[in-house]
């Protein structure tokens, strides 16, 4: 593959509704050979763009120290992801800003949801929510729970851990600002398809949608996100 093909974009136009499921993506290597990616979306150069994916940490990769321009969001899936800062288990949602530097490594291996350069500003806080610690919240919609991460009122993006309960029809839901959900467990559906455990979706300003669930899932959403993205 020459450099222009690495570089060309994934799913990079923000005007197009996306789908993913990562059981049909190939595991790529990353520069260090012991971690390995599924991109999800990027824009930008093959190893500095925008990007979101899927990461697997061999045991015992690591990586040296480095700075995150323009943020970093991590979810940790499975195993326990590291760094000089502290061990983080499955479960744990690391929002790391503008100016934190780290070396990060795994001594077991995990897998990682990963979101770079989507997270910008100087004024965002470093997160550290351990989530399994964390309650769920009710809402005003029955059968859905939360678990809020960050909303931080400068900014126009909001995270969230969702629990739908089974058999749960949530109307006619809207996103204003977008919306990117990943699904963590469990499996919902609405007019355009049914998403499992490990689908990825992008939602584009002002899309509405009336998803539902059989089974009950645990969903990874952000609200807004996609006004910061860069199209390709």
């Amino acid at each position: 593959m020459n450099r222009l093909d690495a570089d060309a974009p994934i799913n990079g136009d923000l005007d197009e509704r996306v789908a993913v499921d990562i059981e049909k993506l190939d595991w790529t290597p990353s520069p260090s050979g012991r971690v390995w990616r599924k991109r999800l979306h990027r824009v930008g150069p093959a190893e500095s763009g925008q990007v979101t994916s899927v990461v697997r940490y061999n045991p015992g990769a690591e990586f040296p120290l480095h700075d995150h321009p323009e943020g970093e969001e991590i979810l940790v899936l499975d195993g326990v992801f590291s760094d000089e800062h502290g061990d983080w288990p499955a479960g744990t949602w690391l929002l790391n800003p503008e100016g934190f530097r780290h070396a990060p490594f795994s001594r077991d291996g995990c897998l990682l949801f990963v979101k770079l350069r989507q997270a910008a500003g100087l004024a965002r806080d470093h997160v550290e929510a351990q989530t399994e610690q964390m309650e769920w919240e009710a809402t005003e919609v029955r059968g859905l729970e939360r678990k809020q991460l960050a909303s931080q009122p400068a900014f126009e993006d909001s995270t969230f851990l969702e629990r739908w309960s089974p058999n749960v029809d949530l109307g006619e839901r809207g996103y204003k600002g977008g919306a990117e959900i990943f699904v963590m467990k469990g499996q919902f559906s609405d007019e355009s398809g049914e998403y499992g455990e490990g689908c990825w979706l992008r939602l584009p300003g002002g899309t509405r949608h009336r998803p539902k669930t059989m089974a009950g899932c645990t969903l990874y959403v952000k609200f807004g996100g996609v006004l910061a993205l860069r199209s390709a």
